[in-house]
């Protein structure tokens, strides 16, 4: 029986009720070349798409593919990501070992990967607010230093840390009206003495 799948040509003969014949370094009888046999102690799964740890360059099915399934042994379980400034994708340096950051940027602008119209633009931080934020739309709150649209621009309406709210306002003023009641009230006494 023949198969066509897109530009791959796949084959399988069928010997006593089993479709293909597993080959011991992969493949099939047909085409020896093709896929890969899982080098975990328990699978030997014959998979055509395989997965390479980058810890331990062994070839892995896509159930034994992550480092906790096989155990790996030189894996750092602590991935880590920069982000480029210039197109905001995030670029993963877990598999560059020795190398600075630095480094890593530069190589992937020049890979042709580095899109600055992909650049995701700000938004607006106030919780339910979607609007993108852009030179003529910003304003930056003077107590809290947040940049914030046009329609949150004042303390009250993005939830300012540091801004003064307005039953504070209200409290100092009180404070103030009983302070001068009270030396009003102190002159008047003087006075009739």
């Amino acid at each position: 029986m023949i198969e066509y799948s897109s530009n791959l040509f796949i084959s399988f003969s069928r010997t006593q009720n089993h479709i293909g014949v597993s080959m011991a370094s992969g493949g099939t009888e047909t085409f020896p070349d093709l896929g890969k046999n899982c080098q975990h102690r328990d699978c030997n799964r014959l998979d055509f798409l395989p997965y390479i740890c980058d810890g331990c360059q062994q070839v892995f099915c896509s159930e034994h593919r992550s480092y906790k399934s096989h155990a790996c042994p030189k894996s750092d379980l602590s991935r880590k990501v920069i982000v480029c400034q210039t197109c905001s994708m995030s670029i993963e340096t877990t598999g560059y070992v020795g190398q600075d950051e630095d480094a890593i940027l530069e190589k992937h602008h020049k890979s042709g990967n580095c899109d600055p119209t992909k650049k995701k633009k700000p938004i607006c931080p106030v919780k339910g607010c979607k609007e993108i934020l852009s030179i003529s739309n910003t304003s930056t709150c003077k107590n809290c230093q947040l940049k914030v649209c046009l329609k949150h621009r004042f303390p009250s309406d993005h939830a300012c840390n540091r801004g003064v709210s307005a039953s504070s306002s209200t409290a100092a003023n009180g404070g103030l009206k009983n302070f001068l009641s009270c030396f009003c009230f102190k002159n008047r006494t003087t006075e009739k003495a």
